[in-house]
């Protein structure tokens, strides 16, 4: 699966890939178009190359070796188009001449900088003097190109006749006549200097996909400075340390709220998490989620520390999958993903999120379904993280975590719906226990709810 379909199903990474820079559209293409990596090696080769990148970015940002390579990739033209056309032996008219042209200057000056930034042995780019000199047979030295006169020795003679009639209102008929002809020289040329550059596709190909990767690399590179991203370690278990969601971090600094990163291990097979609601199990899942997304394409982490065990997909089940045009409820579209879930991992070892599973039916089967589910999960290879409300699921050789949820001293402080986020610990304590925290009509409390309804509830629990 590549980025571009990884962001239509994680908004944490959609914000994560929205939040870099990139220079060139034919830079946003190639990270659009990268494959998700379940391959140590492959991965170990891009976080080295994103090593070297970072330490460049910091030494370098405002020196003029790097403002120059960042000003040649701004230049940067996608030529797709331009080169599918050549690799068909497609003849290329003057304005896509000049692209190719442009192309093969700005590669030789973004050589001449990647090799003062000492970037050359992982962004080698190819020798395309030869097609510059091809399409600069006058020697300017510059990225515009022009049919010259010294193309065709016809040119220069009836370009000057042309010239002298259409400056002095000369005869019509003669100066459709050159037009026509000088059409038919320059269609020549083009069509000859198509045939010329045909061998040099390929090279051309590598040429721009390797800028456009610097233009990626390098985006990649300021992201993970700006934000104090993490190397992540290759491993038999997934481990964060200090786990930050980007995105919500953003949103609560904007609001002046406190963010609180959290630690969390995920062995292989299933780890239940409860807690209050408000606690942010949620956001913990997306957490995870995107924090792997991440890493499998070969960028670096929001945490402190990072250790992943390599998964071939992310699958999740989170809030509402109700699909109201194939009539289906808010359990039916559920409970479907679940089943989908389920033979994934039969086939594949994943990294499976599941928030809250059957939340929307009656409660006994609710549970009997999460216990089935439980059971299935933690007897297959892949790394499930499940978040749940239902107590008494029975015993189990899987990890049991709970966010800590309201402080204790707190009971003295006023409380509103604006300030509750301070009172939370939204750390993860192991809980070898079967029941769930109980807090809805504390929460139902403090947001100021219907007092009637509240007391109410409380006396039914203690009929």
């Amino acid at each position: 699966m590549k980025i571009k379909d990884l962001i239509k199903q994680d908004a944490g990474f959609q914000y994560i890939v929205d939040s870099m820079e990139f220079m060139s559209s034919a830079g946003r293409r190639t990270m659009l178009n990268t494959e998700f990596c379940p391959d140590a090696a492959t991965l170990t080769r891009e976080w080295n190359r994103l090593d070297h990148a970072i330490e460049v970015v910091k030494k370098f940002k405002y020196k003029k070796p790097y403002i120059e390579l960042r000003h040649c990739l701004m230049q940067l033209h996608d030529l797709q188009g331009t080169l599918a056309s050549l690799s068909n032996h497609t003849p290329l008219n003057e304005v896509e001449l000049f692209e190719i042209k442009n192309l093969a200057h700005l590669s030789r000056i973004a050589s001449g900088t990647i090799s003062d930034l000492k970037l050359s042995e992982i962004l080698p780019l190819p020798d395309t003097l030869e097609v510059f000199s091809l399409l600069d047979p006058d020697h300017t030295g510059i990225a515009n190109f022009y049919i010259y006169d010294s193309y065709d020795d016809r040119l220069t003679p009836l370009r000057r006749e042309l010239k002298t009639l259409q400056e002095h209102d000369g005869d019509p008929g003669r100066i459709s006549q050159l037009l026509a002809e000088q059409s038919d020289i320059q269609n020549r040329i083009c069509t000859q200097l198509s045939d010329r550059l045909h061998p040099w596709t390929e090279t051309l190909v590598t040429t721009m996909e390797q800028m456009a990767y610097a233009d990626f690399l390098l985006a990649k590179a300021e992201l993970s400075i700006q934000w104090e991203l993490t190397r992540p370690e290759i491993g038999e278990h997934t481990e964060y340390k200090a786990l930050v969601n980007p995105r919500l971090k953003e949103r609560n600094e904007a609001r002046k709220l406190r963010y609180q990163p959290v630690d969390v291990t995920l062995h292989p097979g299933i780890t239940l998490i409860t807690g209050a609601n408000m606690a942010g199990k949620t956001v913990l899942l997306k957490s995870v989620g995107t924090a792997q997304i991440m890493a499998q394409c070969g960028m670096y982490v929001p945490a402190s520390m990072a250790v992943i065990r390599l998964v071939q997909d992310v699958i999740t089940s989170i809030g509402d999958e109700q699909d109201e045009m194939n009539g289906l409820s808010s359990y039916a579209a559920e409970i479907l993903k679940i089943s989908d879930i389920l033979a994934a991992c039969r086939q594949k070892e994943l990294l499976v999120l599941i928030d809250e599973p059957a939340r929307t039916t009656n409660p006994i089967e609710g549970k009997a379904l999460v216990q089935s589910i439980i059971k299935i999960l933690n007897a297959l290879n892949s790394t499930t993280l499940i978040t749940t409300h239902y107590s008494g699921l029975g015993g189990g050789e899987f990890c049991r975590l709970r966010v800590k949820g309201f402080v204790e001293n707190m009971a003295d402080v006023p409380l509103t719906p604006q300030n509750i986020n301070h009172f939370i610990d939204y750390s993860l304590t192991e809980d070898n226990g079967d029941d769930v925290p109980h807090e809805a009509l504390r929460i139902a409390s403090i947001l100021g709810c219907d007092s009637e309804m509240i007391d109410l509830a409380r006396q039914n629990i203690r009929l």
